[in-house]
Order: C-alpha cells, then structure tokens, then sequence
C-alpha cells in the first residue's frame, strides 16, 4: 500500500527543498505557497462562513482549479476558501493516488499537491513533517521534536510527555493522537504561573496548547498541545488548530479560548523566520 509517509521517508530532503525544474516552461508556472495552503486548510473548514485565510487564496484557487480539472469539485467551490468541500475533494484525490486513513484526510501533504500541481504550479515554502522518532518513550516527528526543543530552551526546563503523536487507542483524546504534531505533557507539582509560562513558550514557537483540567473531560490535569501546520495531523487535530486560530478551546464545545494570548500566532517555519 502505497502511503504519503513512505514517500516522505525516499524523498528525504529532496521533498522540502525540491527546486522548481528550469526553463522556460518551468518558469512561467505560478508559485503555490504551501505554509499559506496548510493554514487555510485547517482554519477554513472550522470558519462559520466562506471568509479566506489572509494571504492563502491564490494558493487555494491553484488548488481548487486542479481538482476542478480532474473532475474532483465543482465550480462553485472554485473560491479560494479551503472549507469542507474543498477537504473532501482533496481527500477523494489522495485515495485516487492510493492513500488510505491519515494519509487521506484531505490535509495536503508535499507529495500529493506536486503531484496535483504537475504542470500547473510548482510548490514553494514546502513544509514535511520528517521522519517519526522515539523521544522519551514517546512517538513524536521530527519537526514536533524541533518545536519542543525550542520551548524548552525558552522555557529552561525539561518538560515530560505523558502521550506522544501516532498513537491510536487513546479513547479521552477523540483521534487527536493518532497522527502528527499531538503532545500531552505533564503538570504535576507545577504552580499555575508556571504552566501558564509553558503554554505561552509553547503558542510562541508554533503549537495550538492548552491546560486540560478534570472539569472539561475524562482525565487528569496535563498540557494538551498541536503542532500547528503538521500535515501528519488526524482530522481531529487539524480541527483543533483550526479552533486554536479561531480563538476557540479545542473541545467539543467549542468554547473560547482559554490560555494565554500569544500574538501573531506563528506557525514553527514562522517563528523561525522572525528569528532571523
């Protein structure tokens, strides 16, 4: 079976820093951005109406165009919001490729949309999740593991995961885990001001992040936290980015948010650039 994480894996590098082919055909193709794309995809679908994602429509109707063309979604959706029809056309287009589960939720991933884009844009500000490793007993990717290793230099501690990301059966969590960019991290022995601190380190380097407290669900207190912009995530996760840049909790009901305000909210390829 073929999966979007095994064409990650034999592409490597290749499949972020792909240049676009030379000459003049190449040339005149329309640039998609990619990071723009990503954060349309998760915030549109959760939008209460058909508003666009600043500076994502032209990337979006790149996307919509193609799909129109292969027959995948109709004309009236070709408006430049990534809203749920256009997930579920995406989604159709990753199976016609052979993705099945995570690799087929309708969140694009760098080697479906340059496969889309064949011939008619080439893929610019390319963000890959990396490769899944083990950190601290607990299943993470690369780009998540970078993120956290920045908080935790903001911060000057150590953190410790209680959930890590790929990991199916956690019934509390709603699917969250069960792809990319998911963390669950202990609070134990933590005054408030100090989880409070962990929340914004987390929000400043790119992660949707939450405190998770026994009156809104079936657990115990912990720091629930989103890669933003991981395209491993569950449609869970992606849900709760979206909610996260929507000024919402990222439960079920909704609520508003109640952490600490970071602001802009940057992706981790964003708060690298504003490093300089």
């Amino acid at each position: 079976m073929v999966t979007r994480r095994a064409l990650l894996v034999a592409a490597g590098a290749a499949v972020v820093g792909a240049a676009p082919l030379a000459g003049p055909a190449a040339a005149a193709l329309p640039e998609l951005d990619m990071e723009a794309l990503i954060k349309a995809a998760q915030i549109d679908p959760r939008r209460p109406d058909t508003a666009l994602t600043a500076g994502a429509r032209d990337s979006v109707l790149l996307v919509e165009r193609a799909l129109e063309a292969r027959g995948l979604l109709s004309s009236a959706y070709v408006d430049g919001h990534f809203g749920t029809s256009t997930v579920a056309a995406y989604a159709a287009y990753q199976r016609s490729l052979g993705y099945t589960g995570l690799d087929a939720t309708g969140l694009p991933g760098p080697s479906s949309l340059r496969s889309l884009g064949e011939g008619r844009y080439t893929v610019v500000r390319a963000i890959s999740p990396g490769s899944v490793v083990t950190l601290r007993g607990a299943q993470v990717n690369t780009r998540t593991r970078s993120m956290l290793f920045e908080a935790e230099r903001l911060l000057g501690r150590q953190l410790v995961i209680t959930q890590g990301s790929y990991s199916s059966g956690v019934g509390a969590s709603a699917g969250t885990h069960d792809g990319g960019g998911a963390l669950d991290l202990s609070v134990s022995n933590l005054s408030s001001a100090v989880r409070t601190d962990i929340l914004r380190r987390l929000r400043t380097v790119g992660f949707a992040a939450w405190l998770r407290t026994p009156e809104q669900g079936d657990w115990g207190y912990h720091i629930h936290a989103i890669a933003l912009s991981d395209t491993d995530q569950s449609t869970g996760a992606q849900n709760q980015a979206g909610d996260y840049y929507l000024g919402r909790n990222g439960l079920a009901n909704r609520g508003a948010d109640d952490g600490p305000v970071v602001s802009p909210k940057r992706t981790w390829e964003e708060y690298q650039r504003a490093l300089g």
